[in-house]
């Protein structure tokens, strides 16, 4: 069963912590936030003060993806917020000494990795990691379509990962949906992400129930 971590940017903004409550009440693994800066990624959103605020409504592990080009200048700030693991982007600089001040703080380090970015990009900071997200949609906007060849990512960097005998979460984010999470799963990811599939379903429960099924609704 894959874990389920419903992305806040498609939920009301004008009522987060409402919306918070509602994902925790309905059966979500996580909370994830989507941090965009606007440079890295083209749309502004979270900061760790909403961060901090929403902390208080929910015990469920935040899920924070730094989509921002100066990462390591904030994960102290992320990490007062509350957030439990944090991901930034591979295609940021000085990744390897980011990943080591998550590390630090006694939080989850992971890293990102783009559509167009190659999985054996990650091998020499795979030992660094707790957690891996494969983006299938380039970062910037929740409501894009699965990109399918994302996804054929997923099983290398299991590989990658065992011949070092490690074991990390891999996470798939973007266009996420109850028709492809069983490919997902099959290919081995452990979470996934869902924004349109969670917060514009009109059933929380039912939509996260239905992704944490994952492969074995095929059977």
């Amino acid at each position: 069963m894959v874990k389920v971590s419903p992305s806040i940017i498609a939920g009301d903004q004008g009522r987060l912590a409402d919306e918070v409550r509602a994902i925790d009440e309905a059966g979500a693994d996580l909370v994830h936030l989507d941090v965009m800066d606007g440079h890295f990624a083209p749309n502004i959103t979270l900061g760790p003060g909403i961060i901090k605020d929403l902390r208080g409504v929910t015990k469920l592990p935040f899920d924070c993806h730094l989509m921002i080009s100066e990462p390591w200048k904030y994960i102290d700030e992320f990490v007062k917020a509350g957030a439990d693991q944090i991901s930034i982007h591979l295609e940021t600089p000085r990744v390897a000494e980011t990943l080591g001040l998550i590390r630090e703080a006694g939080k989850a380090p992971g890293v990102a990795i783009n559509p167009d970015t190659p999985a054996a990009d990650i091998t020499d900071i795979m030992g660094r990691i707790d957690f891996i997200v494969v983006m299938t949609v380039h970062p910037g906007f929740y409501g894009q379509s699965f990109l399918r060849d994302a996804l054929d990512k997923v099983p290398v960097l299991r590989d990658i990962a065992a011949a070092r005998g490690l074991t990390p979460e891999i996470q798939v984010d973007g266009g996420v949906d109850a028709g492809n999470v069983g490919a997902i799963e099959e290919a081995g990811a452990t979470q996934v992400v869902a924004g349109s599939a969670v917060f514009k379903s009109g059933d929380y429960a039912t939509a996260i129930r239905s992704l944490q099924a994952g492969a074995r609704r095929a059977d």
